[in-house]
C-alpha cells in the first residue's frame, strides 16, 4: 500500500465515483479504477459497492478513508517540515470561512503568497456547521468563522473581533418612537416580515438564540442563504433583517437601528484543530493582525 493508492481511494469517496475522482486527479477513469481494484485485492475487502451511477463506501472503506486522510495529511506534514527547515513551504492548505465573514483574510493570504510563493491555498465557503465537521475531519486545515463558546470546544481559536448585531430596514419603513433614537426591540423585528438567514448559518444561530433569551416569538417571511439578497429585499421594503453591523456597513443606503436590549452577538474567530500547528497553518495564522 502506498500514498497514491490511498489520494486515489480517498478522491474516489469525496467525488462519489471513479469518473470524477478522474478528473479531480487528473487520469484517466482506468487508471482511478485500477488503483482501487488493486488496493481491494492487497487488503482482501472491497472498500466500495458499485452500482451503474456511483458508488459507495463499504463498511471497510468507511473505516479506511479517514485511516487514509490521516496518513495523507501526515505525509504532508513531513514534507512541510522539511520545506520549513529550508526557509520555504509548499504544498496546500485549505482555508474554510462563511459567507459575510471575511475579517482580513484577503490581507493575510495575499502576505502569505508573498512570503511563501510555493503554498497553495484553498478556499471552502459552508456554513458554520459543515466548516467544524471538516476541521475535525482534517479537510480544512483551518478557518475565519463565527463560533458561539459550546461550537468552540475541542478547537483551538483566536479571536479576531466581535460586534453587536444590528436591524436593517428600508429608509421609509416605521419602526415606531424608539426608532428616532437610532434604537429598536427584538419585539419590533418580530412585529414585521422578517428577512431570515438560513439554518446552519452563523448569524441565524445567534438570533434564534437572542429571541429565545428574550422570550419573544419570530416568525420568518423570507429564508435566504445570500446577503445580497437579504439586502434586496430590505431594500425593496418587503421586510427587514438583523445582521452584524460590520455586514450592515456595506449597503449605506439602508437604516440600521441598535438593540436596547438582548442584542444578538457575533464573534470572528480563527481556528484550527488542536496540537501544534503545521508550517503552513501556523504561517497563516501570523499573518492576521
Amino acid at each position: 500500500m502506498d500514498l497514491r493508492q490511498m489520494e486515489v481511494v480517498v478522491a474516489v469517496a469525496d467525488a462519489g465515483g471513479c469518473t470524477a475522482a478522474a478528473r479531480r486527479l487528473h487520469v484517466v477513469q482506468s487508471a482511478v479504477s485500477g488503483t482501487v481494484r488493486a488496493l481491494e485485492r492487497e487488503l482482501g475487502t472491497p472498500l466500495f459497492d458499485r452500482t451503474t451511477h456511483r458508488v459507495a463506501l463499504t463498511p471497510a472503506g468507511e473505516a479506511f478513508v479517514p485511516a487514509a486522510r490521516a496518513a495523507l495529511r501526515a505525509a504532508e506534514a513531513a514534507r512541510e517540515v522539511v520545506d520549513a527547515v529550508r526557509g520555504e513551504l509548499r504544498g496546500r492548505i485549505t482555508v474554510g470561512t462563511m459567507q459575510g465573514v471575511w475579517a482580513g483574510l484577503h490581507h493575510a493570504l495575499a502576505a502569505l503568497r508573498a512570503e511563501h510563493p510555493g503554498l497553495r491555498v484553498q478556499l471552502r465557503q459552508a456554513a458554520v456547521a459543515d466548516i467544524r465537521q471538516a476541521l475535525r475531519e482534517g479537510t480544512v486545515d483551518m478557518a475565519v468563522v463565527a463560533l458561539d463558546r459550546q461550537q468552540q470546544r475541542g478547537l483551538t481559536t483566536r479571536l479576531l473581533s466581535q460586534e453587536e448585531m444590528v436591524l436593517v430596514a428600508s429608509p421609509g419603513r416605521d419602526l415606531g418612537a424608539a426608532a428616532s433614537r437610532g434604537e429598536a426591540e427584538l419585539a419590533d423585528a418580530a412585529r414585521l416580515p422578517l428577512v431570515d438567514f438560513s439554518p446552519g448559518w452563523a448569524i441565524r444561530h445567534a438570533v434564534d438564540r437572542a429571541f429565545r433569551a428574550a422570550g419573544v416569538d419570530h416568525p420568518t417571511t423570507f429564508e435566504v442563504n445570500d446577503i445580497v439578497a437579504a439586502a434586496e429585499l430590505v431594500r425593496n421594503d418587503l421586510g427587514v433583517c438583523i445582521m452584524p453591523r460590520s455586514i450592515a456597513d456595506r449597503f449605506p443606503d439602508l437604516t440600521t437601528y441598535r438593540f436596547r436590549r438582548h442584542a444578538p452577538h457575533w464573534k470572528i474567530m480563527l481556528v484550527r484543530p488542536p496540537g501544534e500547528a503545521p508550517p503552513a497553518v501556523a504561517a497563516l495564522w501570523r499573518h492576521f493582525t
